[in-house]
């Protein structure tokens, strides 16, 4: 299986990269954009069933070493 892990500042923590992300994308004539937040993907795969157990080690992964729970939010999607 493949495991796309996504993430992002919560909603309520400061972005200061999205922010200037959004502000070039305004200078670039893309003033469209709004509330830009920049966050990062961990791409993965591993030899395992999709079963409540793995999903349980995935969350604590995720929660333990991929995001920092207190700053970021994290989902995830997996491909068979």
């Amino acid at each position: 299986m493949k495991i796309i892990v996504f993430v992002t500042p919560k909603k309520n923590v400061l972005d200061p990269q999205g922010a200037a992300v959004g502000h070039a994308m305004h200078s670039l004539g893309f003033t469209s954009a709004a509330n830009v937040r920049v966050g990062k993907t961990v791409e993965f795969e591993v030899d395992r069933e999709d079963t409540p157990e793995f999903r349980s080690a995935l969350d604590k992964l995720c929660h333990d070493l991929l995001s920092n729970p207190v700053i970021e939010d994290y989902r995830y999607e997996i491909e068979a």
